[in-house]
């Protein structure tokens, strides 16, 4: 296989986990954004002792906010760092106790850690050339005078 065939592949790759990951996360914390406008900060956990308000607005940019962000490929890498925080906590912290999967009898580690490694693999691999990342931001820094 030629390289720009590799490299296209890649792209499409990318483009689809982006879209996927990052759209499956926003919904989620779609959920996360209406109770934060909706002023239900204080029955959000707080599992790292910053307070619920803030771990709920965090929550909320992380997986809604950045997601997005992700999903179209703006600010790539740097975007998809929140959301691997907030799985990484979810994971070990707020489900530490729970089995690997779902068990039917409440929470699993299973969706952060899913999460965790596709924004982990964003971060590290970039958003692939179907992104405003490689498509709009080198024109706008060509056009600066």
């Amino acid at each position: 296989m030629n390289e720009r065939r590799q490299t296209l592949l890649a792209s499409i790759g990318l483009l689809v986990l982006r879209v996927g990951i990052g759209g499956y996360l926003a919904a989620h914390g779609y959920g996360k954004l209406k109770m934060l406008l909706g002023g239900q900060a204080s029955q959000f956990a707080d599992p790292i002792g910053l307070g619920p308000a803030f771990t709920l607005f965090f929550a909320a940019f992380a997986e809604f906010l950045c997601s997005l962000l992700v999903v179209v490929g703006l600010a790539t890498r740097i975007a998809a760092i929140p959301p691997v925080v907030v799985m990484a906590t979810a994971a070990f912290v707020v489900h530490g106790g729970d089995p690997w999967v779902m068990t039917g009898q409440g929470g699993a580690k299973e969706p952060a850690l899913l999460f965790l490694t596709g924004f982990l693999a964003i971060a590290l691999l970039g958003p692939g050339d179907f992104s405003l990342d490689r498509q709009v931001l080198p024109r706008l820094r060509r056009s600066k005078p």
